[in-house]
């Protein structure tokens, strides 16, 4: 199999995992037999110091021209004082509206070998924790009409949804639910929002295509709640744009690391859109010190959604696996066990952290 990918190392530490990314990407291609043809792309910050904007139409078109987009992470304190319609965070969107990517797919998985990394107590998490949160992600409340009067004394951003945005969001949780333990759960403010009554009627409406799969319903302000005080309920869950964007952090959080979890953003069709859920952390750029599993576990997102390659995706997985289980840790992940950790030597760097992974994985 031969396929283009196009690589957004973009700025902070994203050119340090993306490249990490690549080299497992490269070992798969060498160890299966495929040929992965790579294209560089400038987004985020580093555009705007290039062109002065985020996300030029060449740029954009070259990830439309790809098989699949992998991307490292964009912004940072340095492009604060730019003018808002030309943030760093720009790109992100134009990418989204771009590719016509319109759900993400966050899962979040604790893996067993960081569970002193998780701040909730051994009786709630019990075994672990494994949820995939599916977020819509071209619509809502990030792109609805949205405006600031003349005397800066007042703002609005308005909340749209319709029935076609939502009913491919849930019809995915669906999907994705009867793979798994069969339940999806909508998360919405239905008490108070219209737009979020629309979501509990196509959700109803779509059920009766999976009466396999048990459908609840969950206020936002529960949720958040809920996903502390008892997150093994939860199996799959579907939520609008604004409502996954916090959910996701919040379950980032909950599962131990945040350096640990990949993403997929993905449409009807065209190329996806796989990256860390992790921030460009300017501060350790280029020192080796970034956690790249989330990009290498990314990337077997990409192989798994975009290509089909489920055997290879399940590799990159096994194989970072079993480096945590043989106890190499990134400064992120060493947890309270750093001093000991350190001193077997297995205390490394962004580098080492992904050869380790390529060395598994030709295991």
């Amino acid at each position: 199999m031969e396929k283009n990918i196009a690589l957004i190392p973009g700025d902070g530490i994203g050119p340090d995992v993306v490249a990490e990314g690549v080299n497992v990407l490269n070992a798969v291609a060498e160890k299966f037999g495929h040929k992965f043809n790579y294209t560089n792309v400038i987004a985020g910050g580093a555009a705007i110091d290039k062109w002065g904007k985020p996300l030029p139409l060449d740029q954009l078109d070259i990830c439309l021209k790809s098989d699949a987009v992998l991307l490292g992470a964009v912004g940072g304190p340095k492009w604060d004082d730019v003018a808002p319609e030309i943030r760093p965070e720009k790109a992100l969107l134009g990418l989204r509206g771009g590719m016509k990517v319109f759900a993400n797919l966050r899962p979040a998985v604790m893996w067993k070998q960081l569970k002193d990394a998780c701040p909730l107590k051994d009786e709630i998490v019990g075994a672990g924790l494994d949820i995939l949160v599916i977020r819509e992600l071209t619509g809502g409340i990030y792109f609805g009409d949205r405006g600031t009067a003349p005397d800066g004394k007042s703002a609005w951003d308005t909340e749209k949804y319709s029935w076609e945005e939502i009913e491919r969001i849930v019809r995915m949780g669906f999907e994705f639910a009867q793979k798994r333990q069969k339940h999806l759960t909508v998360i919405d403010k239905a008490n108070i929002l219209n737009s979020s009554r629309l979501w509990r009627k196509v959700a109803e409406t779509v059920h009766a295509d999976y009466k396999d799969v048990t459908l609840d319903f969950m206020y936002i302000d529960n949720a958040a709640m809920q996903l502390v005080r008892n997150p093994r309920q939860f199996d799959v869950i579907a939520t609008s744009n604004m409502f996954g964007d916090i959910l996701t952090d919040e379950a980032s959080q909950v599962t131990g690391s945040i350096g640990m979890l990949a993403s997929a953003s993905l449409g009807a069709g065209g190329p996806g859109l796989y990256e860390p859920i992790h921030g460009s952390a300017p501060d350790i750029a280029g020192k080796d010190l970034a956690n790249p599993l989330a990009t290498i576990l990314s990337a077997a997102m990409l192989l798994r959604y975009s290509f089909g390659l489920e055997a290879e995706a399940k590799a990159i997985e096994d194989a970072v696996d079993r480096v945590l289980t043989d106890g190499w840790r990134t400064g992120d992940i060493a947890g309270s066990s750093r001093d000991q950790v350190k001193a077997a030597g297995k205390l490394v760097g962004t580098k080492k952290m992904g050869q380790l992974v390529v060395e598994y994985l030709k295991k």
